[in-house]
């Protein structure tokens, strides 16, 4: 029982933390202004990592890649932690190697579900209170998915293509999930 609660609780936070980092590479991507009460929060809770990683690996023009590697190492040490709670510290030292790819797998799952929760913010508060202040913070966010799948929809009086985007984002995080299952299966074996 201890080793579930410790395993709900890394899982949480370094979810969380991991959703920040990816936020704060998406903030920099979408050029969301710094002084943003988002972005400042997002900023906030993440520098202590990112800016120390700064002086070895510079963020990119449109790509931030100082949060996307500071979002690999928060999933390394989370799946490391993880494992730590149910397996032998022998066999997680067999499975590092296949860890650094599961990381990467793990960043990209923590990637879908931001992407998830966005959009599902965004089409519920579009239905509800349209003209709330976070709509247009939402849409900022949001517009590099939902845009391309626009143009393919046709145009209905109803907007689908949160829809589309919602369910593309959960066949990838399935195929995901099976993807790092069988990585870290392989690397047991």
């Amino acid at each position: 029982m201890l080793a579930q609660i410790l395993h709900f609780l890394i899982d949480i936070l370094f979810t969380l933390f991991g959703a920040a980092l990816i936020l704060r590479a998406w903030i920099h991507a979408v050029r969301l202004h710094p002084f943003n009460p988002l972005a400042r929060t997002v900023y906030q809770v993440t520098n202590w990592l990112v800016v120390p990683l700064r002086k070895v690996i510079p963020a990119g023009n449109s790509i931030d890649w100082t949060s996307l590697a500071a979002a690999w190492l928060a999933a390394l040490v989370f799946l490391v932690l993880s494992l730590l709670v149910t397996l032998p510290v022998q066999l997680i030292g067999a499975l590092f190697p296949m860890l650094l790819l599961v990381a990467l797998i793990t960043v990209a799952k923590w990637a879908l579900n931001l992407i998830v929760w966005l959009t599902l913010i965004q089409a519920v508060l579009s239905w509800v209170n349209p003209m709330s202040p976070l709509m247009a913070l939402l849409q900022t966010l949001t517009a590099p998915l939902l845009e391309p799948v626009r143009r393919i929809l046709p145009r209905t009086a109803i907007d689908f293509s949160p829809l589309v985007v919602l369910i593309i984002a959960q066949v990838v995080l399935m195929m995901l999930g099976r993807l790092s299952y069988n990585a870290l299966a392989i690397g047991a074996a």
